[in-house]
């Protein structure tokens, strides 16, 4: 799916400039794009934007030609469990449940009973990501495991947007690079858009453009080297 950005603000109470201001940022369908920028640049923010989490004050986000910004809420959530995959910093995990089962949950919510398909995608993904203990209780992994089991995830449903917030941030060099060539390697063959926030400069090389962030304003914009 391409998205464009019109004139989008966001603005916080208090605050005497606004946490976002895009003019205009287009994304083709299947880039893989990696925003950039210090903390407090409004990266995060931005990705909320693009995904329906938070509505801008002003502006368009149009996702294939559907401004979501205009949705209300309850279909604003609709059409994100059906295109987006999201890896968040802090993963959503649901403790007591197991990695396969946290990586089942969002699917059974709209199909209460999964199929065998499913489950050997989700056993599938979870063994890509490097995780072969499938009923561990997530409570019990550390921080880098769990990390993965958000990505098996927001990956399961097959979504034609994948947005990750610092999806190699707890990782080993090793694992970040798995967990790299995994995105990059399924967004590239379902023509997935991808989009990531990170500090990590190799993930940023690897992504088709950076976008850079500086107090909610885009300060640059380039190809990554190939």
């Amino acid at each position: 799916m391409s998205a464009l950005l019109r004139d989008v603000s966001v603005r916080v109470r208090g605050l005497p400039e606004p946490v976002i201001d895009v003019p205009d940022l287009a994304i083709a369908t299947g880039e893989h794009l990696a925003v950039t920028g210090p903390s407090g640049a409004g990266k995060t923010t931005l990705l909320n934007i693009l995904t329906g989490l938070e509505r801008p004050v002003s502006g368009a986000v149009l996702w294939d030609g559907i401004d979501i910004a205009r949705l209300s809420e309850a279909k604003r959530d609709t059409w994100r469990a059906k295109q987006v995959g999201i890896i968040m910093q802090d993963f959503n995990l649901f403790p007591g449940l197991s990695a396969l089962d946290n990586v089942l949950l969002p699917r059974q919510l709209r199909v209460p009973r999964l199929g065998n398909d499913a489950r050997e995608r989700a056993r599938h993904l979870l063994e890509q990501v490097g995780l072969n203990r499938h009923d561990q209780k997530v409570e019990t992994m550390s921080r880098g495991e769990m990390q993965r089991v958000a990505v098996a995830r927001a990956l399961q449903a097959q979504p034609a947007i994948i947005v990750a917030d610092e999806p190699t941030a707890s990782l080993d060099d090793t694992s970040a690079k798995r967990i790299t060539d995994l995105l990059i390697g399924l967004s590239t063959s379902s023509a997935a858009t991808l989009i990531v926030v990170t500090h990590d400069q190799t993930l940023a090389r690897a992504m088709h453009r950076v976008v850079s962030l500086q107090r909610g304003r885009i300060v640059g914009s380039r190809t990554a080297p190939t």
